[in-house]
């Protein structure tokens, strides 16, 4: 009679059981990595949103980094740093321009950093211009000269865009609306421009209140505010706004002060 020996089941080594899980394990972690990554990505805003907060109010600023990448890094930098906080805008003129980002209540210049190439016709290309509500950076006559200093257009000031120019010497600019004839060294340097790199998107009835300002002349700086508006802290909306346009934001908060249109200077010291 032949016995029926009993089949001992053959068991999987701890290897074999092992690799397949550490490969579901990985697998797992590379599935978990890539969703946080992707929800990440989705929460980080294409366009910054910053937010000034000064002692007349609330600006929040929407950056274009497409339109001028070198000048949006740029001040991101500042204000991550936290180089903003303190400032003042230290030359204010209604029907022009308000301007910060360089000085303290002392009126004393902060160490910048150093200058940043002039994006002013790769913004101008990606349609930001010098009209009211952006945010251009200032510089000196020469055009690759800006460092940390910004101001907010409270006018239609298409003379800061960038132009043409025609041959010959001299050479026909237009200024202020008015065609100007400038000698082609100096007509060269006013055509570059100045670089927009974001606009207003809440806050336009602060920036009226703080272009209706009564101002001084305060040593060499002119049209200084007599009583000062403080930058208070300057950060990146973590959260970002549903942008608003300056029609919405003066509709919504009409500015609380008028003051007669200042003088256009022919040139301005700053921006430049």
């Amino acid at each position: 009679m032949q016995l029926m020996l009993a089949t001992v089941p053959k068991f999987p080594s701890m290897k074999a059981v092992i690799m397949p899980f550490r490969s579901c394990l990985s697998a797992l972690t590379l599935t978990t990595t890539l969703l946080l990554c992707s929800v990440s990505l989705a929460a980080e805003p294409v366009n910054p949103q910053v937010e000034l907060k000064t002692n007349v109010g609330n600006i929040v600023l929407e950056l274009y980094p497409d339109a001028a990448p070198k000048t949006v890094k740029n001040f991101l930098q500042y204000v991550k740093s936290g180089f903003y906080n303190g400032t003042i805008f230290h030359r204010v003129i209604d029907n022009f321009m308000i301007q910060g980002g360089g000085m303290g209540p002392d009126l004393k210049d902060k160490k910048s950093n150093g200058p940043i190439p002039l994006e002013a016709q790769i913004a101008f290309d990606h349609g930001l211009k010098n009209e009211i509500g952006t945010i251009a950076m200032a510089r000196e006559s020469n055009p690759n000269t800006a460092t940390s200093e910004f101001f907010i257009n409270v006018a239609n000031n298409d003379f800061l865009d960038p132009q043409k120019l025609a041959d010959g010497d001299p050479v026909q600019l237009v200024r202020h609306g008015e065609a100007k004839l400038y000698r082609r060294s100096e007509a060269v340097l006013l055509a570059a421009g100045y670089a927009p790199f974001g606009r207003v998107i809440d806050g336009m009835d602060v920036v009226n209140r703080i272009k209706a300002v009564q101002t001084d002349a305060i040593g060499q700086n002119m049209n200084v505010p007599r009583k000062p508006v403080i930058v208070l802290t300057a950060k990146i909306l973590k959260n970002p706004i549903t942008p608003k346009s300056i029609d919405q934001q003066i509709a919504v908060k009409p500015a609380e002060t008028t003051s007669p249109a200042a003088p256009e200077p022919a040139m301005p010291a700053q921006p430049n």
